[in-house]
């Protein structure tokens, strides 16, 4: 059940962004359009009192109870931005304002290891959240699966790292090469 509320969640983050830039950009209803963007945090409140909930009504912490940990976590921290980058794309597609820049070169790599930082960061955020459940929940054997978590941070941070800011580093994306495609 856990796993379909976080599917609903994300899909309602989507719902919410396209419904409000929407009514935004093309039905010109800037504040009807900022009030739907302002209902993407209840989701995220939405599934945090249900998992807590969940946890302290004696079920047995599973998978989904670190995903939703770590769906917090990545949307604390990349939600605005995801959200910027849409209204952006909006507000060029639809408003007549300037197309968004692309990164290239040295630009673009700090952006890569910008958005790794960024990832650390959210991985701190649903380790302090799965940390705070087990204190909650205050049983070892029924929040030993959200431990299991504890090592899938430091392996996706890794690869993100090996094939973002790294590789990125070596091999500058530069605008004479995307443009020759």
């Amino acid at each position: 059940m856990l796993i379909w509320l976080i599917v609903f969640c994300e899909l309602g983050f989507w719902i919410f962004l396209f419904s409000g830039l929407f009514v935004r950009y093309i039905l010109k209803l800037p504040k009807f359009g900022s009030t739907l963007l302002l209902c993407v945090p209840f989701l995220d409140i939405i599934l945090l009192v249900a998992t807590a909930y969940d946890l302290r009504s004696g079920t047995t912490a599973e998978f989904a109870h670190g995903l939703a940990a770590a769906y917090l976590g990545f949307t604390i921290v990349f939600g605005h931005s995801v959200m910027k980058w849409a209204d952006d794309y909006f507000a060029y597609k639809y408003n007549g304002q300037d197309k968004p820049n692309q990164k290239y070169g040295w630009t673009h790599t700090k952006y890569e290891w910008g958005q790794w930082l960024k990832g650390i960061l959210a991985c701190c955020i649903a380790s302090s959240i799965l940390y705070l459940a087990i204190i909650f929940v205050n049983n070892e054997t029924k929040t030993e699966a959200l431990l299991d978590w504890m090592y899938i941070f430091p392996s996706l941070m890794f690869f993100w790292f090996l094939f973002g800011p790294l590789w990125y580093t070596i091999f500058l994306k530069n605008k004479a090469q995307t443009t020759n495609k």
